[in-house]
């Protein structure tokens, strides 16, 4: 936390330069590392400093989402305490939104991440790109920085909402920058893999209507066949009889479409799922103290 700290002292300096003030709000989303200890330390340091506390684990987007509302800048950024994402990324940022960029993303050109992340993130966002926005950065970015006029949308937007993709559909032109991410040098990441699965899940079933629309053309396609299928039994009966063979065809039959009917209604549910939960009332996170 004290690299992160000295490397924020050190974005700070560089935004005065070009006449820029830097607001820093933190959020402890129910960490269970001793984080909110050595953010209040920080804050010990510069009083400027706002940290807000979770009552639990809410998840990040969640966080991200508290944290915008209590941004009072003419511009905003995104940044995790990790330092994958270096800190002078956003100096770089704030200069093109100096000069009228919105909205600026930094891209991914490479990173040093286990090679299963690098093959899940390349089958994500070629699924992005495929099924949701298909001039989606093909790196993917998780670093912004978002002029205010954006803010609005950001903060009353859905509760399962992923925010860098959130932004992105909001059509402004975005200016890219293209960097290395680096490999993560301090602490244990939690992004896990039901985690990223959940991701995965807003995104398809939040931003697109291709799956309801893939398994509506499935079951238009299934249901020809079996017609057919009905249609050419009937015909043999008349031509040949009722034969006793093909118990092993009626058997397959059943199953796969039974299991093709439990996939679509799992899809199904998923829609109704977001339905209920936007509809529901329930807070999307619950702030305990702000320091």
């Amino acid at each position: 936390m004290g690299d992160l700290h000295r490397e924020l002292v050190a974005l700070e300096e560089k935004l005065l330069t070009i006449n820029m003030e830097l607001q820093l709000i933190f959020i402890d989303d129910g960490s269970q590392d001793n984080s909110l200890e050595k953010l209040l330390e920080i804050k010990g340091i510069d009083d400027r400093i706002t940290v807000i506390k979770h009552t639990r684990n809410f998840g990040s987007m969640h966080a991200v989402k508290t944290g915008l509302r209590f941004v009072t800048g003419d511009c905003f950024s995104l940044l995790a305490a990790d330092l994958q994402d270096p800190p002078d990324l956003v100096f770089e940022m704030a200069k093109r939104w100096l000069v009228g960029s919105k909205f600026v993303i930094c891209e991914r050109e490479s990173r040093d991440d286990p090679i299963v992340s690098k093959i899940f993130s390349k089958i994500y966002y070629k699924l992005v790109r495929a099924m949701v926005l298909d001039d989606f950065p093909e790196g993917g970015f998780d670093l912004s920085l978002m002029d205010k006029d954006l803010l609005p949308y950001m903060v009353n937007s859905a509760k399962n909402s992923y925010v860098p993709l959130l932004a992105f559909s909001l059509g402004y032109k975005p200016d890219v920058i293209f960097y290395h991410r680096k490999r993560r040098e301090h602490g244990k990441s939690k992004w896990t893999f039901s985690k990223k699965f959940k991701v995965f899940l807003d995104v398809m079933l939040g931003f697109s209507v291709t799956p309801i629309r893939t398994i509506s053309a499935i079951g238009a396609v299934v249901s020809l066949m079996s017609f057919s299928y009905g249609l050419l039994i009937v015909i043999q009966a008349f031509v040949e009889g009722n034969p006793v063979d093909g118990f092993p065809t009626i058997v397959s039959l059943i199953t796969f479409l039974l299991g093709l009917i439990i996939l679509m209604l799992g899809v199904i549910g998923e829609y109704l799922w977001r339905i209920f939960d936007e509809t529901n009332m329930r807070p999307e996170a619950v702030i305990e103290k702000v320091y």
